[in-house]
């Protein structure tokens, strides 16, 4: 199988062929932003919407938009994505649709019903396992269906990229230089800090299939970085993780240290320079432009820490052709899979009652209770698996008994495949159900606590 950037992919738009899924679009599927000032309190409503999230704190975090006269810079940025996607992938018709801020996935979705779309791939801009991250935004798209109605495409959202090449190697291209632009005195001992968006610990617990993935793919993530990044130096960089953009009540417990907290610290450790490594966002929005540029910066000069930002991965060819291959290995079963920790490639359908906040684990984080079996129902002709007394090795101390097939409903559908790539499907030799990208255990999911102006 010929791989790599620029291989030929064959079929319309290089995504149809005897193997595979016959894909003839492609949704970017982002988080949409404010274009103005008058469009900050609508959306920042949008986002909180259900969650009882007080105008006090809504009106604190519009005024970050202040700075940037009412505009956030992520609209702009998929915009840039988008063309470069077209370009590169072209003939395949590339759409683009946000949760938040218009283009509306359901106007996107009602946009390729009526250009005669059958199915689309879903490329997701957040890079990590969470509610918030990927789960919601499969939820946004059955939201969006139920919206358009009959004949709406079908779907089946690409996989996670964290630690794929495209995704790591601008990373480590953009913390070369951030160190590079330190003062000379201090450069050769700076810290790495990579940051990502802070979620509640009670959505980190249950972020992937078996728990925690979201703080043990960052971290997988970030060592590769920062050892790539030591080898074109020659020499080591220490590192650490830290979380930014934390909102909610504050006794609700949140993933730590905030950024802010650890530059602080370091301060108090005699450390001298860090480098702020925005690993957990894909171009420099409102996360990254006031959190980690305005108040993080801040926070450094403060304490006397001279700081760099390094860029994010935005419209880097590597980055699209990242996508143009998660796309190829789609079509092709045999496509290679690159993962650079040993935390990936990750799975193309979610199993059952991943990143979900109101399932099996996390009533178990709730309470404690992890009965010998979970039944977990599918659609017609699935499967319900529980098999007692046994269980996948657990992540981050959660137990789960999760068979990790990803059976469900009919919607957002992909037939052939059964949970994770080549799984063979029931050892019984009985009939699959469709393995979704949204499975709904289900008829309404209780949203957790998330961030208020998460981009």
């Amino acid at each position: 199988m010929t791989n790599g950037a620029g291989a030929d992919r064959g079929g319309p738009g290089g995504l149809s062929g005897p193997g595979g899924l016959d894909v003839d679009a492609l949704l970017l599927v982002s988080f949409g932003g404010p274009e103005g000032p008058g469009d900050v309190m609508p959306f920042l409503r949008n986002v909180t919407r259900g969650r009882a999230v007080p105008e006090l704190r809504l009106a604190e975090v519009a005024a970050h938009y202040d700075h940037f006269d009412g505009r956030s810079p992520i609209n702009d940025q998929n915009r840039a994505l988008l063309a470069a996607l077209r370009e590169r992938l072209a003939p395949l018709p590339v759409y683009w649709g946000n949760r938040n801020w218009a283009p509306y996935l359901a106007d996107t979705v009602a946009r390729m019903r009526a250009d005669g779309v059958r199915r689309a791939a879903c490329f997701v801009t957040a890079a990590f396992a969470s509610y918030s991250g990927c789960r919601q935004y499969r939820e946004d798209l059955a939201e969006a269906l139920r919206q358009v109605g009959p004949g709406a495409p079908d779907f089946v959202k690409l996989r996670l990229f964290f630690d794929h090449p495209g995704f790591v190697e601008p990373m480590v291209d953009h913390c070369v230089r951030a160190v590079g632009s330190l003062p000379a005195a201090v450069r050769d001992g700076a810290r790495l800090v990579f940051t990502a968006h802070a979620l509640p610990l009670e959505q980190a617990v249950v972020s992937g299939p078996d728990g925690g993935a979201y703080e043990r793919q960052l971290r997988a993530t970030a060592e590769v970085i920062a050892a790539r990044v030591g080898a074109r130096l020659g020499r080591s960089h220490p590192w650490q993780l830290a979380f930014c953009s934390r909102s909610g009540p504050p006794g609700v417990p949140w993933l730590e240290p905030d950024i802010n907290d650890a530059l602080a610290a370091l301060a108090e450790d005699g450390e001298r320079a860090a480098v702020i490594v925005p690993v957990g966002f894909v171009s420099d929005h409102m996360e990254v432009v006031y959190d980690l540029d305005v108040e993080a910066v801040r926070t450094a000069g403060e304490h006397g820490i001279a700081v760099a930002r390094a860029g994010t991965v935005g419209t880097d060819p590597r980055f699209v052709d990242m996508v143009a291959d998660l796309l190829a290995e789609r079509r092709h079963p045999d496509w290679d899979r690159p993962a650079l920790s040993e935390q990936g490639p990750a799975h193309d359908v979610c199993p059952l009652h991943c990143c979900d906040p109101a399932g099996p684990l996390a009533f178990w984080a709730r309470t404690g209770v992890n009965g010998s079996r979970v039944v977990m129902t599918g659609g017609a002709g699935t499967r319900a698996h529980g098999r007692p007394g046994v269980r996948r090795p657990a992540a981050a101390g959660v137990p789960a008994d999760l068979c990790g097939r990803g059976h469900g409903r009919s919607g957002l559908s992909e037939p052939g495949l059964c949970g994770q790539p080549n799984d063979p499907g029931p050892a019984d030799g009985g009939p699959r159900g469709e393995a979704t990208i949204l499975v709904e255990e289900r008829a309404s999911v209780a949203r957790p606590d998330s961030p208020p102006a998460g981009e």
